[in-house]
């Protein structure tokens, strides 16, 4: 023991030495911050800022990338039928799925929290989805929605006339459940998180003054939770970009058009090496996103004041 005390020694008399050190230099507590997140944003910088720098550049530039060409490539872009089919789908399918996602996933986070039992069980079921690569969600689609698969089998056998699924209108829907399929479980941890955090003296005060359980939802747990819907909101909103992936390997480049979303267009103008649109549409978009998150955020803030 005395020899292990020896060689630790060192290391103790420099750990007091620095601490000292450090202090008395009194160096403002913002500047200690900012050199602890001066790693992470070195990273932001190289891999995100710098190169979204640049895309705003070349969206001013010709296609040679050598001569200003102003607001050209932005007019092009919104005059491209492709970007106005793009762009309104996947408004649409934004508008459409958040909210759904949103109210679902409470609906089954509220139901499990008022379990006394199972919770663990519940909560592993819902994220199964989560788990499945994607490459095996495709195969299963295609098994079931495919012409010759088993919902049409089903059909047939009453009967009626099967239905292309992905490739006519009720596309739009399959896509609206797959989000929702695979997204519901990971809202769920997220309200419960937020459920668990809600004081439990909040309940106790609202059922001795006689609440009931609509009001206790209406004027404790809601309250609660605003924190949390911006969180929830946000991760929901970013996930929305990320079903391009079904999309893609269910329905292939050019999917029926209720299903043509901003991601399809960006990887044709890639593939094509459209280099000038695919900029403009980058900025258009990042400038969209930034404003629907600041309201959000603004609202958020609003809220809580």
């Amino acid at each position: 023991m005395k020899a292990i005390r020896n060689w630790m020694q060192p290391f103790r008399q420099s750990k007091q030495k620095w601490i000292p050190t450090v202090r008395n230099k009194k160096v403002p507590k913002w500047v200690l911050g900012l050199l602890f997140l001066a790693p992470s944003l070195l990273g932001v910088a190289v891999f995100v800022l710098v190169p979204f720098a640049d895309v705003v550049r070349r969206s001013f530039l010709d296609a040679m990338g050598k001569e200003f060409a102003g607001i050209s490539n932005y007019e092009s872009v919104f005059q491209n039928e492709a970007f106005q089919l793009a762009a309104g789908n996947t408004i649409k399918f934004i508008l459409i799925c958040i909210p759904l996602l949103l109210l679902v996933s409470l609906v089954c986070a509220l139901l499990i929290n008022g379990l006394k039992g199972y919770q663990e069980f519940f909560k592993t079921t819902f994220l199964f989805p989560m788990a499945i690569p994607v490459a095996s969600v495709v195969l299963l689609w295609r098994l079931f929605l495919d012409r010759n698969g088993f919902f049409n089998e089903g059909v047939r056998l009453f009967g009626l006339s099967p239905v292309d699924w992905m490739n006519s209108e009720k596309a739009f829907g399959v896509l609206v459940f797959t989000y929702l399929w695979k997204n519901v479980g990971y809202d769920m941890i997220l309200w419960l998180a937020g459920l668990a955090a809600i004081p439990k003296e909040r309940y106790e005060a609202a059922s001795v003054d006689g609440a009931g359980r609509w009001q206790t939802f209406r004027y404790v747990t809601l309250p609660g939770l605003r924190s949390s819907v911006f969180v929830i909101g946000i991760l929901s909103l970013v996930n929305c970009f990320k079903v391009f992936r079904e999309a893609y390997l269910i329905a292939g480049d050019y999917p029926h058009e209720s299903i043509y979303m901003m991601q399809h267009l960006f990887n044709n103008w890639f593939v094509s090496l459209d280099i000038q649109k695919m900029t403009a549409a980058s900025v258009v978009m990042a400038i969209v996103m930034l404003v629907i998150m600041s309201l959000v955020w603004y609202r958020n803030e609003r809220s809580q004041e």
